[in-house]
């Protein structure tokens, strides 16, 4: 059985603590992560688990729920924002919107920036991979807020 969920946002920041641009579509590439970001290009010699990141809308509700904030879900600095899919929690499972393929390395751990949008923001993000996912680009392609977003592979298939 497929699961999947849906791609609800896109966003992408120029340099380091620029603001977040919010998009309807991007490339996405093995060689530059979400291209325009200044967090996705491949480093010859890097590990490169943090090409692209996802956050889950539901966890990120969560999270602003437990702290009693309204903060729009860019300024968790995520590249995508996926709806009514449960991202895995274990690297190496694989992701597919469209002909991209993204590999999840490990937990997007919440820094303390966060705090600085709410105080416990940080702390409300911890709890169950919250704060989303990084993931290495195996294969690129274009990609659209609405697109299909699917577990190909658990991290045990994976491996």
């Amino acid at each position: 059985m497929v699961v999947t969920g849906i791609l609800a946002g896109i966003a992408r920041h120029a340099y380091p603590k620029a603001p977040m641009e919010v998009l309807d579509g991007a490339t996405i590439t093995p060689e530059l992560g979400l291209e325009g970001d200044c967090k996705g290009r491949f480093k010859p010699g890097g590990r490169n688990r943090r090409q692209v990141t996802l956050i889950e809308r539901g966890a990120w509700q969560a999270a602003l729920a437990e702290i009693g904030a309204d903060i729009p879900w860019q300024e968790r600095r995520a590249n995508l924002l996926v709806d009514g899919l449960a991202l895995p929690q274990e690297a190496g499972a694989l992701l597919r919107i469209g002909s991209v393929r993204l590999m999840v390395m490990v937990e997007c751990n919440p820094c303390y920036r966060m705090d600085a949008l709410h105080p416990g923001l940080q702390a409300a993000l911890t709890p169950d991979w919250r704060g989303g996912v990084c993931c290495r680009v195996l294969s690129g392609g274009v990609i659209n807020v609405g697109d299909r977003i699917e577990i190909e592979q658990e991290a045990e298939q994976a491996a």
